[in-house]
């Protein structure tokens, strides 16, 4: 998200990164806003008809899937640091200034939930700057240790989950396997499998549905949601942010380092990483992309592989605008007011899928939801630069920190 506390000059390359990720982000949420659930996992759940459909899911999954959240969280991590490090030169609390930015962040995150997507990152992202901060100051180096440990720890909890996936499975398909053993086997083949038409037509029932049962089910049948996912996928997070804190110190956030080391950065880790997320492609479509296959690949096999793809694709960025031009603008413009086009996206996207809105839930193909992807880039260019010609921040972006320093702040420029 963008930093909503500091007014003065800005890092160029933080929100140029951040705007292609605010961007690409939506190249993988758009399947959970338009299909059931599932989908956004595996192909096979829902919204394939063709080879077209499959190699749309193939270009989200190698280009997209974790890598663009990851370059949010790095951007997080050292538009965090920056405000920290901002508020101390103007002999302010930092800690004080922190928590209140968490904090509201935090809410922000619950009211996104509750009244508008279930896939907020928002109160994640308030929890794990809450721990970032305790690691503000270490050194460069100390920051890339302790990053990498968080990152260990996710592919730990993950690698476990996915051997239980397997357990599970071979104990549901054993002779005589108890009623509970299958019941609990069909949710895992719910989530990462293909679900029973029963279960695909309640999700369809419920986001084509008014909007009443839609936050009736997030806060009376699965208000634990938020939590869960803190507990599960917030130690990577905190890795994300902690790294991001080094890049930004260590001058490769701020475009200062050599063009001829981002060129072998870029290579190195993009050429790695398309080659692993190639490889876990081809094994899941060998597979049938079975439950078990797919939790495992999903779950624990990308985490080491994602903060390569990270790095990769952040060098990239900062060397092909590293010339800028108009539509480099358009693309930091739309960093620089990231949260706004962040929950703009979830507003707009429910509002054409969901029951309440336009009712398309359920209605395209995958490969059909890119033109949905390409108009909502196109918007996203055309309103943030002159936007923030006339006004210092964007939208929710103001209102984020007003409510952070406890008053309206200035608005125009």
């Amino acid at each position: 998200m963008n930093a909503a506390a500091q007014p003065g000059p800005r890092i160029a390359t933080l929100d140029i990164v951040r705007g292609v990720a605010v961007m690409g982000i939506l190249a993988m949420n758009i399947a959970d806003f338009a299909m059931p659930p599932a989908a956004y996992i595996n192909p096979l759940a829902y919204g394939h008809e063709g080879p077209a459909d499959l190699a749309s899911w193939a270009v989200s999954f190698i280009l997209f899937d974790g890598k663009m959240r990851g370059l949010f969280s790095f951007l997080f991590g050292a538009s965090m640091l920056l405000v920290i490090e901002g508020a101390e030169a103007k002999g302010e609390s930092s800690t004080s200034v922190h928590l209140r930015r968490m904090a509201w962040l935090a809410l922000f995150g619950l009211a996104h939930f509750c009244l508008i997507w279930h896939g907020d990152i928002l109160f994640g992202y308030a929890v794990a700057g809450l721990v970032a901060w305790f690691f503000h100051t270490r050194s460069t180096r100390a920051l890339v240790r302790i990053g990498i440990g968080f990152i260990a720890v996710q592919l730990l909890l993950f690698v476990v989950m996915a051997a239980g996936i397997f357990h599970l499975a071979a104990a549901a398909a054993a002779p005589g396997a108890s009623a509970e053993v299958l019941s609990a086997w069909a949710g895992k083949q719910a989530a990462f499998g293909a679900p029973s038409p029963e279960q695909l037509r309640g999700a369809l029932e419920l986001h084509r549905g008014p909007w009443s049962g839609l936050v009736r089910d997030r806060l009376i049948d699965n208000p634990a949601m938020p939590f869960t996912t803190l507990a599960f996928f917030t130690w990577e997070t905190i890795g994300y942010m902690l790294l991001g804190m080094a890049a930004l110190r260590s001058g490769f956030l701020k475009g200062a380092w050599e063009p001829s080391r981002y060129r072998r950065i870029a290579a190195l880790c993009l050429i790695t990483s398309l080659l692993a997320y190639g490889l876990y492609a081809a094994i899941l479509f060998a597979d049938g992309f079975s439950a078990r296959m797919t939790a495992a690949i999903w779950l624990a096999a990308t985490v080491p592989i994602r903060p390569v793809a990270v790095i990769g694709m952040a060098a990239l960025i900062i060397l092909v605008t590293r010339a800028g031009g108009p539509l480099v603008e358009r693309i930091a413009a739309a960093g620089r007011a990231a949260f706004t086009n962040y929950l703009g996206t979830s507003l707009a996207m429910t509002t054409l899928f969901y029951g309440y809105g336009l009712g398309l839930y359920g209605e395209l193909r995958r490969v059909e939801l890119w033109l949905v992807v390409f108009a909502a880039w196109g918007v996203m260019l055309l309103w943030s630069k002159p936007w923030l010609e006339r006004f210092r921040y964007g939208p929710f972006e103001w209102i984020w920190r007003s409510l952070a320093r406890g008053s309206p702040q200035p608005m125009r420029q």
